[in-house]
């Protein structure tokens, strides 16, 4: 996208500096275009050397390897997991979607004559919507056992379908074996340390194969690489400006990403790459690939469009090579003036002019002037930083559970996924000045490398904000008020919004809407995908994108008070204490006089908000103190329930046993005893569940030579819960006194306490380890 709003300003700069020669080079560059654009251009052509590289056609492959396709053997598995996944590819879709129309047009005008009856027959039944894990494994069946040495790099779409034919290859006799088979992934997810395994060479007589997105067709080279398996699909990003929704599905790719692909084989030696779609297919693909501009929101664009002084937007996109559609233009421009970067004549405002100075979304550079000015700057800044570059929080295919279990222990119960980011940023700083951040981030399922660039983010966006006037050279003047979690939130909120979502509750169920899209879900590495209620009334998110549904990530919880004081502009409803926000979306019903209480308080902030924009010396903590203590009293003192939320009921925890404790909030007492034990240097708890002949199951834990019994369930997932949360009432087994605090109602209550029985069990080991010396 940045290279389209760099070809607009060359071109409209050459005329005018006639002594500027501008060259442009790629190896996958559509020169013909380019050359128009830039009014017949000269066009240099230099060759590149690569060794031959053989290509099979779905044809050739079904022929050599004497594999028939079925309606059956088509359908990849993915698991008991994603059991929903599998079966969703027996359903007929009831409209037909990119990839099998132009399969349809394109097979309709081919016979394949010259091909066997069997092949033909195969081709008949080919099923495009599927990846083909079968055929693939057939295909690697064949190089293993008849081609000549060398590696074999297998391009799939995403990370879901690479674990899942892992683990299918695994238990296959010849490809599982790992004395003849070296099994690798590559993705943008995992750990740079773990995708460097890829370029290193096998032992003697083992063949690597590797399986890998569309990152390993230009971004890296293997160069042992011979053979090339090619799926000829991408998950690519889309925009549906109807919907304002960003869309992550699989497509097919271009021509040129094909031979990009194909290439791969050919670095060091000839090579032979099988495509896994007819001949037929591959001519139909569009030759190059959409570009950027045409598939993703334009908010940063258009605002950096303005930093140079455009009257239109929409004028100077319309020189762009390929120009966008004008109802992307269209969202862009609202979203800039909903968030008060640009005027109703789409000018920049001083919000805007900031904005345009700073190298990140519009949205999350205005949570970080937002926490400049309120002094709360350094948990904002891990924030922003953290949502600049790719999530730290690694979630491997085998080791989820554990890896979800780090996060929320950084989650601390505050329904946040940015405070979690915070605290774990915090606890990386700590343990790299003690030196012990490798270990640190190994523990916690971190990104060592993304911790580290979250660090020389901070440096670069403190020393801008401070550039510009709106931070002191004095860190603690700036972070006063970083203590106060309930305006950290709000301050998100007013970075986030207007990703909102509305959380309803039902008798045994909870679900999140948003604005645009109706019925929304949260990303399972969310810590609020592990609470069974969440007491906010809303969550703020800082991206969607839609998959097979839209799924939210990094949500925060706020309450209605940060929504009205922190969110977007507010309006007055026709009745009386009728407050409304994102064109009545957002419907807020309260007594009269709050309300207009509320309006006033919101219009005296923003008049101290812009004017501290006009003048950064300002200080907003003597011009306006009591409006700033105020706001600061409301945020905080809100108790989250959603009051003004019309027909929402508050949800408080009902009276019940003491041991909902540890189920409170969707806690796991599994990872919760777990967490508890290796916390205090032991063991991990050991389970044993036994069949009963009332077809329930009971089951036993066992930690330091103590046994635990649970009630019998009904499963073995409940069994085993069931013993944990015995295990647990033991360890945190509280006096009467603490129960009298219970019932009280003292909010610590609902923590597990380090007691007498946690003691003892720490004291053991404590001994113990005394003992040697």
């Amino acid at each position: 996208m940045n290279e389209d709003f760099l070809l607009i300003v060359l071109k409209d700069l050459l005329p005018r500096r006639r002594e500027l020669r501008l060259i442009l080079m790629s190896a996958t560059l559509n020169a013909e275009l380019l050359s128009a654009y830039y009014g017949g251009a000269p066009t240099i052509h230099i060759p590149g050397f690569t060794h031959p590289v053989r290509a099979h056609f779905l044809e050739d492959v079904l022929d050599i390897t004497g594999y028939k396709l079925t309606s059956f053997n088509q359908i990849d598995d993915y698991g008991q997991d994603k059991l929903w996944k599998t079966q969703k590819q027996l359903t007929p879709r009831k409209r037909k979607n990119q990839i099998t129309t132009l399969v349809e047009d394109a097979l309709n005008k081919t016979s394949f004559e010259t091909y066997s009856s069997r092949v033909r027959d195969s081709l008949s039944n080919w099923m495009p919507d599927c990846i083909g894990f079968n055929l693939i494994e057939a295909a690697l069946c064949h190089i293993c056992r008849k081609e000549r040495p060398g590696a074999v790099l297998v391009f799939m779409t995403g990370w879901e379908d690479i674990t899942s034919l892992k683990d299918q290859l695994k238990s296959h006799p010849l490809l599982g074996d790992p004395n003849r088979i070296l099994l690798l992934t590559c993705h943008g997810s995992m750990a740079t340390s773990e995708q460097k395994l890829i370029f290193e060479r096998p032992p003697p007589n083992i063949r690597k194969i590797v399986l890998a997105t569309n990152m390993a067709e230009a971004s890296i080279t293997i160069n042992d690489v011979v053979f090339v398996v090619d799926c000829g699909k991408a998950k690519e990003t889309t925009y549906d400006a109807l919907n304002n929704t960003p869309c992550l599905l699989p497509s097919w790719i271009s021509q040129a990403s094909a031979r990009q692909r194909r290439g791969r084989a050919g670095r060091v030696q000839p090579g032979e790459c099988y495509h896994l779609y007819p001949k037929c297919v591959y001519e139909a693909f569009a030759e190059y690939q959409l570009p950027e501009l045409l598939r993703t929101p334009l908010n940063s664009l258009c605002l950096q469009i303005k930093s140079l002084q455009v009257e239109s937007i929409a004028e100077f996109l319309s020189a762009a090579l390929q120009p966008p559609e004008s109802l992307a233009v269209f969202n862009a421009i609202g979203f800039l003036k909903m968030i008060g970067a640009l005027d109703e004549k789409e000018n920049l405002t001083n919000l805007g002019k900031f904005l345009s100075i700073l190298p990140v979304d519009p949205k999350l550079g205005k949570m970080l002037i937002m926490g400049a000015i309120f002094r709360c700057f350094d948990p904002v800044l891990t924030i922003v930083s953290g949502l600049s570059v790719r999530d730290p929080f690694l979630l491997p295919q085998d080791k989820k559970e554990l890896a979800g279990t780090a996060k929320s222990r950084f989650s601390a119960k505050d329904y946040s996924d940015h405070m979690a980011l915070v605290r774990a940023y915090e606890g990386w700083k700590d343990a790299e000045r003690e030196g012990s951040a490798y270990e640190y981030c190994w523990r916690n399922f971190l990104s060592a490398q993304t911790m580290q660039a979250i660090h020389s983010l901070r440096k670069q966006f403190s020393f801008i904000l401070k550039d510009a006037g709106l931070t002191d050279g004095d860190m603690s003047s700036n972070n006063k008020l970083s203590h106060s979690q309930s305006l950290v939130r709000a301050i998100i909120c007013a970075g986030l919004y207007p990703g909102i979502a509305s959380v309803v509750h039902r008798e045994t169920t909870m679900s999140f809407k948003t604005m645009d899209d109706g019925q929304v879900l949260l990303y399972a590495n969310s810590v609020n995908a592990r609470y069974q209620t969440i007491p906010y009334p809303w969550l703020v998110f800082s991206e969607k994108v839609k998959v097979n549904a839209v799924f939210i990530r990094d949500s925060t919880g706020v309450s209605d008070s940060m929504l009205i004081l922190f969110g977007g502009t507010l309006h007055r409803g026709v009745q009386g204490g009728h407050l409304k926000m994102l064109d009545g979306y957002i419907d807020l019903f309260m007594d009269p006089s709050l309300a207009d209480c509320y309006l006033n308080l919101k219009e005296e902030l923003d008049k101290v908000i812009q004017k501290k924009l006009e003048d950064p010396n300002i200080d907003l903590y003597k011009e306006g103190k009591y409006l700033m203590l105020a706001v600061q009293e409301i945020v905080s003192g809100d108790q989250c329930e959603g009051r003004f939320v019309f027909g929402r009921e508050s949800k408080r925890p009902k009276e019940s046993s003491d041991d909902s404790r540890f189920t409170k909030d969707g806690s796991n007492p599994k990872s919760l005893l777990q967490t508890l034990l290796m916390r205090a240097g032991h063991s991990p708890p050991k389970y044993k569940t036994k069949h009963l002949k009332t077809n329930e199951f009971r089951a036993l834990v066992e930690f330091k030579g103590m046994q635990f019994v649970g009630k019998p369930r009904r499963n073995k997932q409940l069994a085993e819960r069931d013993a944990a949360i015995e295990a647990l009432a033991w360890l945190t087994h509280t006096s009467t006194d603490t129960n009298q605090n219970e019932e009280d109602g003292d909010d610590n209550s609902s923590r597990p306490d380090v007691t007498d029985n946690m003691l003892k069990l720490l004291g053991k080991r404590r001994r113990s380890k005394r003992r040697p010396g």
